[in-house]
């Protein structure tokens, strides 16, 4: 019964919100509420959301002070200098634009953190999605599969799951499967690039001068460190009815080289600090929130020292710190029942039950199948410590070594990286104003094809 509970209940969150009938937040605190009761467990509810919301407090955190702190390293100009490369390289070509988003991701990516990641990404290249009338969908997938194929960095978090779970060491768990994960990544760019020429038929290949109002576009330029010139290899089929006539939008302003909040005597000063702060992530110095908690701090002290500036500053980043972390609270609510009703538990255990006796020698490949949908619907805590140790188990009954269920459990991250139990998820699509629903819609089926050729790569290599 808990069984059949779970996935009616995951079910009815997924097509309700990709059916826009209720929002994220309000779907993830009242359909778990509602079957809680169905559950027969109405009366524990309190306690379940309250284990949620303690377990999710340290990332709802991290995340309020990293969107401060990324947000005031954009405003002061940290970032420009990648802005204006993606620039040149874009120029107003849609292939290129769409490219350009996934080789940033997956550089950005390197820091191992989601939502570094999404902030830096979106703030590059919303404007031009916006200019462009790009869907915008487009660049949210393209960036969540590319940040979920290198989420699998030892310090990314999976990996280092997997080999404490399974009491393996993290390298060897991920060296052997850089080959696969490559491919992986690849894929990704050739999807991109796909999907770039998609947008670059409806759309055409136009100038900035084109697409932008002539004195936006000096700036632009400006901004950009040089000329732009006529995009080649498009159709040309851009026409002034392709154009966004309204001018109130973002815009390029994040490029305006005469933006108040601009501190270039303090550039080294903020590329030191970020290098400082990312560093200590890696080595885990301290908990990442209280990085972030002083990086912030520190960031508006000395980039903002009048009290004004920096309540100017907060002010402007507040609506993205309250969407994504009233939407990671909203979710403790989800994961909270889940766990706290034995739901996900019952799932899980059917899930492994009902592999066929003939597919244990097969274990690896059966491990990497099953993380697609279990990571997507689960926490990556609660896959890695609680339904990797019983694969593992059921595998070495069959003399599948525990490494290769580790590797072969890695596969799902793609896919994992916009499951609505993510919290940088919400970052992406805030940021990018972009309807959770719709991005659901669209990444699913690539991110899954996605995974599915990292394990095809895992097995031709003999990884898995």
């Amino acid at each position: 019964m808990l069984t059949i509970l779970g996935f009616a209940m995951i079910a009815t969150f997924l097509v309700l919100i990709m059916l826009k009938k209720m929002s994220p937040i309000a779907a993830l605190v009242l359909i778990p509420a509602l079957f809680c009761v169905f559950v027969g467990k109405g009366a524990k509810l309190g306690d379940y959301v309250i284990d949620g919301v303690t377990s999710l407090a340290p990332t709802a955190a991290m995340l309020m002070f990293a969107i401060v702190y990324f947000g005031v390293m954009i405003d002061v100009g940290l970032f420009d200098p990648i802005v204006r490369g993606i620039l040149k390289f874009c120029k107003a070509d849609p292939l290129r634009i769409v490219v350009g988003t996934a080789v940033l991701a997956a550089i950005v990516s390197l820091d191992g953190d989601g939502s570094t990641t999404f902030m830096i990404t979106v703030s590059a290249m919303y404007p031009l999605y916006k200019r462009l009338k790009m869907s915008l969908v487009v660049m949210t997938g393209v960036a969540a599969m590319a940040n979920g194929v290198m989420n699998t960095l030892p310090w990314g978090g999976p990996t280092a799951r997997a080999a404490t779970a399974l009491k393996l060491d993290a390298s060897d768990i991920f060296v052997p499967m850089i080959p696969a994960l490559a491919m992986g990544l690849l894929f990704v760019f050739g999807l991109s690039y796909v999907l770039g020429r998609r947008e670059r038929k409806r759309l055409g290949v136009l100038t900035l001068d084109e697409v932008l109002e002539p004195q936006e576009a000096e700036t632009v330029l400006v901004g950009a460190g040089g000329k732009d010139r006529k995009a080649s290899g498009g159709s040309g089929a851009g026409t002034d009815a392709d154009l966004p006539e309204e001018s109130e939008d973002e815009g390029f302003q994040g490029l305006d080289p005469d933006r108040p909040t601009l501190r270039p005597k303090l550039y080294w000063f903020n590329a030191l600090l970020t290098v400082a702060l990312l560093t200590a992530m890696i080595m885990e110095w301290l908990p990442i929130p209280v990085l972030f908690l002083l990086g912030a701090a520190l960031a508006l002290t000395v980039n903002f020292p009048q009290m004004p500036d920096q309540k100017a500053r907060l002010g402007a980043h507040a609506e993205n710190v309250l969407n994504v972390s009233g939407m990671v609270f909203a979710a403790a609510v989800f994961t909270g029942v889940l766990q706290g009703t034995g739901m996900v538990n019952s799932m899980a255990k059917w899930l492994v039950d009902n592999i066929p006796d003939g597919m244990g020698p097969h274990m690896a490949f059966v491990t990497g199948i099953l993380s697609i949908p279990l990571t997507y619907f689960m926490s990556n805590d609660g896959f890695y410590f609680g339904i990797l140790p019983v694969l593992a188990e059921a595998g070495q009954a069959h003399g599948v070594s525990s490494l290769e269920i580790a590797r072969a459990s890695l596969i799902g991250q793609p896919l994992h990286m916009s499951s609505p139990l993510v919290p940088a998820v919400y970052v992406l699509v805030g940021m990018a104003k972009v309807e959770f629903g719709d991005h659901t819609r669209f990444v699913v089926k690539w991110a899954a094809l996605t995974s599915l050729v990292v394990l095809g790569a895992g097995i031709l290599f003999g990884i898995i």
